[in-house]
């Protein structure tokens, strides 16, 4: 039996539920389709100050907020030689605060929230092909009409939807697998592997509860995480050709390379005396992507299924979520017929391409603060010229940062380069090491104003997320 559906969501996960709960308490009938059955382990634990005002919009702040998680008000970096911590609490921050969390918990709060604001919420339950209404499974310009579906037991069916949310992750639904628009990065082909402890010390001198950000003296990074179950977890980040030749030393033992990396970080490794790994250790690569397009006629990519960056700057949540944002304005202005479906698409692709580009910058930038060290990894984790060619960098990003000049007036063909020129200069009295005191949460605005307009529209967020043209007023199409 044929079901319909006005949003199919493929995908719960905090992309997914975002945009489910907004919507469903919206009025709109919202089906959510999820693979696994939640709690389900996820990696990605470190939230950026930034998320508060999402959950806010969401209704989802105070369940959050009581569950216990490590507060997070700030981060201590050891980087290139140097050390020093930001704190949360500056003025003219989103908030002073936010959260490190355990995912699997974080995850199925806000997939309980979407079920309480009304979303169909059907676990265990596998997304198949996703039809266009001329029949095919590519669509070419068609309007995407219809999922398959496999469920429990052998069950299986078919539901009509007027707009897909594709959250389905790494697996890409529609860009990896039908599609086949992703495109995995040149810069960031790295190699993640961590692990939890118990019994670590805590990261003396650091804001409470800060993450803690390492550079190794050769090849990559480590972070530390403290959680509210008392572990702490413990992660190292280093290009392939470099894991690769460590590992091959250590007679192909991941173990070994892990833990020689975390010798190599004293400070680090004191906080890891007396203390027990009680994982095992897990990996992830080349986890660095972008999809050509982010939406299309009947379709939104959202979160990971759209792009991927790097866990240097615990970008992740944040786009997710900030992508769903944005996707249940576009898709719930259109429908209560306040603008056409073109141009919410066309908000959509701008707004979240640039919240991506402006991260895929700064990232780059981070790496290449001290350049001296470790010539090659810097090197390799820089946006190589297939990189940027896509790229408007001096709408994504220059323009957005007080005092920078726009790129096109620099006359220079390296982008990352002119903008670490700008990001190094101290702003604010802020500490002048690393990025200068720019933090990531300077660099994702919700675009709410009309100077901040994407393809002529803006995002209001009161009674509820909808969008506006750039004169203020909603715009209903004729």
């Amino acid at each position: 039996m044929r079901e319909e559906t006005d949003v199919l969501v493929v995908g719960g996960g905090p992309a997914g539920a975002t945009t489910a709960a907004l919507l469903a308490r919206q009025g709109h009938q919202v089906r959510v389709l999820e693979r696994e059955r939640f709690p389900r382990y996820h990696i990605g634990e470190s939230l950026l100050p930034s998320l508060l005002p999402v959950l806010d919009v969401l209704g989802a702040r105070e369940v959050v907020e009581a569950h216990g998680f490590v507060r997070k008000t700030g981060a201590f970096y050891g980087w290139g030689g140097q050390e020093w911590s930001l704190g949360f609490d500056e003025p003219d921050r989103p908030a002073a605060y936010s959260f490190q969390v355990i995912r699997s918990q974080f995850d199925q709060l806000l997939l309980e929230h979407a079920r309480t604001q009304g979303a169909d919420v059907r676990e265990e339950v596998r997304a198949g092909r996703i039809a266009f209404e001329d029949g095919s499974g590519h669509g070419q310009g068609k309007r995407a009409v219809e999922a398959t579906w496999n469920g429990p037991n052998g069950t299986e069916g078919r539901i009509r939807f007027d707009h897909l949310i594709d959250a389905s992750g790494r697996a890409g639904l529609l860009a990896a697998r039908q599609l086949r628009t992703r495109r995995v990065h040149d810069v960031f082909r790295n190699v993640a592997t961590w692990s939890y402890w118990r019994g670590a010390a805590p990261l003396a001198t650091a804001p409470s509860g800060a993450i803690g950000v390492f550079s190794l003296p050769d090849h990559g990074w480590l972070w530390a995480i403290p959680l509210h179950d008392g572990t702490l977890s413990v992660g190292l980040v280093t290009d392939k050709r470099s894991f690769a030749h460590a590992r091959q030393a250590a007679g192909g033992s991941l173990q070994t390379v892990y833990d020689e990396a975390i010798g190599r970080c004293p400070r680090l490794a004191g906080m890891l005396t007396g203390a027990r790994q009680s994982a095992p250790l897990k990996t992830e690569s080349d986890y660095s992507y972008v999809s050509d397009t982010f939406t299309g006629p009947g379709w939104f990519l959202a979160g990971d299924a759209a792009c991927f960056l790097d866990p240097l700057l615990s970008t992740g949540v944040h786009l997710a979520m900030y992508s769903g944002l944005l996707a249940a304005a576009s898709i719930n202005s259109v429908l209560r017929g306040d603008i056409d479906e073109d141009a919410a698409c066309a908000f959509y692709q701008t707004a979240y391409r640039h919240a991506y580009e402006r991260l895929l910058l700064l990232v780059s930038a981070f790496y290449r603060v001290h350049d001296g060290r470790d010539h090659y990894f810097r090197t390799a984790q820089q946006l190589s010229v297939r990189d940027q060619e896509p790229l408007r960098l001096h709408e994504s990003f220059l323009n957005l940062i007080t005092g920078a000049e726009d790129l096109y007036d620099t006359q220079t063909d390296d982008a990352v380069s002119t903008f670490l020129h700008t990001v190094r200069r101290p702003v604010n009295g802020r500490f002048p090491q690393g990025l200068a005191g720019h933090g990531t949460s300077d660099l994702l605005p919700l675009p709410t104003t009309s100077a901040q307009a994407a393809a002529g529209l803006y995002l209001n967020l009161h009674p509820h997320p909808h969008l506006r043209t750039d004169s203020g007023t909603a715009h209903r199409p004729v």
